[in-house]
């Protein structure tokens, strides 16, 4: 990860949450409960979150695991993933948090259940190199979780470019406190695969089967599970 970028995640990392919620309306955690709704986590498996951030996404998977089994969040930045850190200890939440770049994950082959990954494929180098990673410490039948951005139907497509190019840097600015940096986050979305397109990139880089593709809030989120053979 260049060092640009990991410079970017910690200057905005104290307000990440609140411009989350800002640009997506309050719709960002909803957004997340589909994704782990769709891994079909149990209670007493293991699971790796990786690009976890602030850790929201790890959070709600511990949830839905009763705390029941390994948790495990990674990051590439220390300074996201110490906000994390504070909030599961704040709710008594056993997780392991690690420093990790997802391209190059320092875990044992086949040793998770589900392994996840929101918002931080487009962020990577190498995002067929992070696909290897995370297929790699999958067991066999464990899904891989990838949540994204995408695009809207045609027909609002105006509306979101507008919306993508003017008010999201703007309300970054605001809640975020760093508009050039919510500039750089709007720029990776519109240019990354989604669609058939990511999940031929899936297919590339891992033996999945069964690959599920779920367009949600009109098409800006895709949401991806794929089970390892």
């Amino acid at each position: 990860m260049s060092k640009q970028v990991h410079s970017m995640f910690s200057r905005i990392a104290e307000r990440y949450d609140r411009a989350n919620r800002w640009m997506s309306f309050g719709t960002d955690q909803g957004v997340r409960r589909r994704a782990v709704a769709m891994s079909g986590i149990q209670p007493g498996d293991a699971l790796l979150d990786c690009a976890a951030g602030t850790g929201d996404l790890t959070l709600l998977f511990h949830d839905a695991m009763n705390g029941r089994g390994r948790v495990v969040g990674t990051d590439f930045n220390a300074d996201m993933l110490s906000l994390a850190e504070q909030k599961s200890r704040h709710r008594g939440a056993a997780i392991e948090w690690r420093v990790e770049d997802s391209q190059d994950l320092d875990f044992e082959d086949q040793s998770f259940d589900v392994v996840s990954i929101a918002y931080g494929i487009r962020n990577v180098d190498d995002p067929h190199r992070a696909l290897r990673s995370m297929y790699r410490v999958l067991k066999p039948g464990g899904r891989l979780v990838v949540l994204e951005f995408g695009q809207p139907p045609m027909l609002l497509q105006p509306f979101y470019f507008i919306y993508n190019r003017l008010i999201i840097p703007l309300i970054g600015g605001l809640a975020g406190g760093d508009r050039d940096a919510y500039r750089y986050l709007q720029r990776t979305s519109n240019s990354f695969p989604y669609g058939r397109e990511f999940v031929e990139m899936m297919h590339a880089n891992g033996d999945f089967e069964n690959i599920k593709v779920k367009p949600v809030a009109l098409g800006v989120n895709y949401i991806y599970v794929g089970t390892r053979k």
